[in-house]
């Protein structure tokens, strides 16, 4: 039996983390979350997860140091960036940094599972398929 995929949420929202977190359940995956982006990379440290949904605005970092944090910490993981601040600036500013997707609030559910889908899909053809 195939084991179900782990996504860390790290969002400061409560009710983002939640909403989604209820979203990604239903659709099969286990979920986890943090508040913080020093929470985030504690139970990163603890915890294998396949991929991360990083807010881009957190109270203690800016999502898009955590990206190059989590990097260090999890190389494999697909790191994904939300945010509600989107401008062009800040989708190159998280592509530069290694997000391996980016996602605008509000999410809409149907852009959030094609993109986790699509990002563990190129993380399993990485695994299958190194260079």
């Amino acid at each position: 039996m195939k084991q179900p995929k782990r996504i860390l949420i790290i969002d400061d929202d409560d009710s983002i983390r939640a909403l989604i977190g209820r979203i990604l359940r239903i659709n099969g995956y286990m979920v986890d979350s943090a508040e913080t982006g020093r929470e985030g990379i504690e139970k990163s440290n603890l915890n294998a997860y396949d991929l991360a949904l990083i807010d881009r605005r957190l109270p203690d970092m800016d999502g898009t140091s955590l990206l190059t944090d989590l990097r260090s910490v999890a190389p494999g993981m697909v790191k994904i960036m939300l945010t509600g601040y989107s401008s062009p600036e800040n989708r190159t500013e998280a592509f530069e940094k290694y997000a391996d997707g980016y996602i605008t609030k509000p999410v809409k559910i149907e852009d959030l599972l094609k993109t986790i889908k699509e990002g563990l899909d190129r993380q399993c053809n990485q695994f299958l398929n190194p260079k």
